[in-house]
């Protein structure tokens, strides 16, 4: 399949109105949909910006690739736009972008369709063809440019080849390699795999040829692996460059100089990430978790010990979220057909109640795996799962009355808490096999990942949890329980006030999480707490306060805020309603002076109201949407209400007018 196969005249703006990038955004999106590229547009641009919350697609050089590959997208389209004037999007090198290219692919588009992209993806690294789409008048002259730079590119791979082919004659003939090109080897991968894995791809390989030096980069793409490294290659290499945004095949390289980056910079920096390996600046890379070689100069910043932790525990929350959302979201419609449509005998309810309960049981399970297979990768996997599965079924080797107790009184012996440790206990444990086993001769490598670790990691999980940590967090669990179960007014109140204060912090970071889980983690432990419904009340609440205070300021005194936060402000609405904090973050990185502390207070006073009504929503997530199920849904209501007018007056009175016409 040809470029031009992908192209279309139909589906190029070449003068985009849109000033800034939520308008572009939804400037093609509606094109897409006008040409039946997508067929939900709502959903559409949700996936699109769900990837650019990921990173940014405003690459640099004047080049935006905003994609998406889902069910809601009908062909493989490249649309592409442009901007005389240029617009702010949030690109890596802080310059406006004129060139735009909407990126689509649905879920079943073949490997044709993805070549194809994949090719019109590498030719944007080549400066002259940007130029001149740049000065493109017309949709054919566009067209026109991509089939001659293909040409071109088609060519030269040709030429390349060929070339490749004598050489590899010529070694064959002469055994003597003292005129061998330095060789780098490495890797490039995206989240969607896509346009920049590609890309970064086209660029390392060229910066190459003009110093002389091969290059060899196998793509982790869309389409799956794609010129993929020989371990003669890899052996050969001076050195290793990893461009990715996800994990790639890694102990191949052990014993190479390697250096890990962003895939970005495989599209921007080239030439600096040749110069570590050529400068011999890269440390040497241990597959077994080995210290790395005494280089003064690493290419990667070393985390901290904190954010090595919110890592690994973002790992497993982002994994566990989905089916606490869903299993928790069915289980609140479950209780509303229970009180309103059948009672608890009624089909709909059994139905219901049950599909949300197994979501839930995988719960601990996938956090505490994910946890695990951050910091131990694969391997750490399993033990994970089985040690995540321990804390919610098995009590521990102690028994009598105090485990019989912690059985009757407790949803599960460790619960949430079990999980989280089991997790981190799993993933450090399989780093220190590997190191274990580090020195174990080659002819025994294939042991380790299907004999050694599964046996021993199973075997040393199941012991400390069953022996150590189940009897450990059996009593603090069952102890968090009876605190919360039988807490007074006055100290729940404090407790909903931070908890609801906290989501609005950082409006989806670390304190907000932490709150979250919190809550979550009381209500997965049992789902009947009325403590734990009212923590679920507080943090939504908290949650909304955000975005409804950033909507009412919008609406209310359009003369404190710019005209793209007056835009912002109309979809936080929908967003708060929804319990979406996010909604508040541009307002919140604009002027987190006067937002944050807003909001927060607003929150407080929410959560404030909720301990003090002790008002209960029995669900994990939903909003104002699943109010029918709060105990007091007028006043479920007024909480909300009333935190976000807080907030919203003390942060639109705070700000200072701005220069700009608000009525435009």
């Amino acid at each position: 399949m040809r470029i031009k196969d992908i192209l279309s005249t139909d589906s190029m703006i070449m003068d985009l109105k849109a000033t800034n990038k939520e308008d572009a955004i939804k400037e093609m999106a509606d094109l897409e949909v006008a040409t039946d590229v997508v067929n939900n547009e709502e959903e559409f641009i949700k996936s699109i910006w769900a990837r650019e919350n990921e990173s940014t697609t405003g690459i640099g050089g004047g080049i935006a690739m905003p994609h998406a590959r889902n069910k809601y997208i009908n062909k493989a389209r490249v649309l592409f736009a442009k901007s005389k004037e240029g617009i702010d999007y949030d690109s890596l090198d802080g310059q406006p972008v004129h060139l735009f290219f909407m990126i689509t692919a649905p879920d079943g588009a073949d490997n044709t369709h993805l070549q194809a992209l994949a090719k019109l993806s590498g030719l944007l690294v080549h400066p002259e063809l940007v130029e001149a789409l740049k000065k493109a008048q017309t949709p054919e002259e566009v067209i026109k440019l991509f089939e001659d730079a293909e040409a071109k590119k088609d060519a030269e791979d040709k030429a390349a080849a060929e070339k490749k082919k004598a050489e590899e004659a010529k070694k064959a003939a002469n055994s003597s390699k003292e005129d061998e090109k330095p060789l780098i080897v490495g890797v490039t991968a995206c989240i969607n795999g896509i346009a920049h894995t590609y890309m970064a791809q086209e660029a390392l390989i060229k910066a190459g040829e003009k110093r002389g030096i091969d290059v060899r980069i196998e793509t982790n793409g869309s389409e799956g692996v794609k010129d993929k490294l020989t371990p003669e290659e890899i052996k050969r290499a001076k050195g290793v460059i990893i461009a990715s945004d996800k994990k790639v095949d890694m102990p191949r390289f052990d014993g190479k100089e390697l250096t890990n980056h962003p895939v970005v910079d495989g599209i921007n920096k080239p030439d600096e990430l040749i110069d570590i390996i050529m400068d011999d600046k890269a440390p040497i890379y241990h597959a077994e978790g080995g210290s790395n070689s005494d280089s003064s100069t690493s290419t990667e910043a070393k985390p901290g010990v904190w954010a090595s932790i919110y890592k690994n525990l973002m790992s497993g929350i982002s994994h566990m979220l989905p089916f606490v959302i869903g299993g928790g979201i069915l289980m609140a419609i479950s209780f509303i057909v229970e009180n309103y449509a059948g009672g608890a005998k009624s089909p709909a309810f059994i139905f219901l109640n049950n599909a949300g309960n197994m979501a839930f049981a995988f719960m601990v399970p996938v956090l505490s795996a994910y946890i695990a297979e951050s910091i131990g990768d694969l391997p750490a996997l399993m033990p994970g799962f089985v040690g995540g599965f321990m804390a919610t079924v098995y009590t521990g080797a102690y028994g009598g009355a105090y485990t019989a107790n912690v059985m009757a009184n407790a949803k599960s012996p460790a619960g949430f808490l079990g999980g989280l440790a089991s997790g981190f206990i799993a993933g450090y444990l399989m780093v220190g096999l590997k190191k274990l086993f580090s020195k174990l001769p080659k002819n025994l490598e294939g042991m380790k990942p299907m004999l050694l670790y599964p046996i021993l990691g199973l075997l040393i999980i199941a012991a400390i949890m069953y022996y150590i940590i189940n009897p450990i967090f059996s009593g603090i669990n069952l102890a968090i329980t009876n605190f919360l179960n039988h807490m007074g007014t006055g100290n729940l109140v404090i407790l909903t006030m931070i908890l609801a204060g906290m989501m609005a912090i950082d409006m989806g970071g670390p304190f907000n999480k932490a709150a979250y889980v919190f809550a979550s983690g009381a209500f997965a432990n049992d789902p009947h707490s009325a403590t734990a419904a009212v923590m679920m009340a507080a943090v939504m609440v908290g949650g909304m306060v955000p975005p409804f205070a950033t909507a009412i300021g919008t609406t209310f005194f359009k003369n404190r805020y710019t005209k793209e936060e007056r835009r912002a402000g109309v979809s936080n609405w929908i967003l708060g309603f929804s319990f979406i904090t996010e909604g508040a973050i541009p307002f919140a990185a604009a002027d987190p002076g006067r937002v944050i502390p807003s909001c927060v207070i607003g929150s407080a006073v929410g959560g404030l109201l909720v301990g003090l009504w002790h008002i209960q929503v029995p669900a994990p997530h939903g909003g104002l949407w699943v109010s029918p199920l709060a105990n007091h849904i007028l006043l479920y209501f007024v909480a909300t209400i009333v935190g976000s007018i807080v907030a919203g007056l003390i942060m639109s009175f705070w700000k200072k007018p701005v220069s700009e016409d608000p009525n435009e």
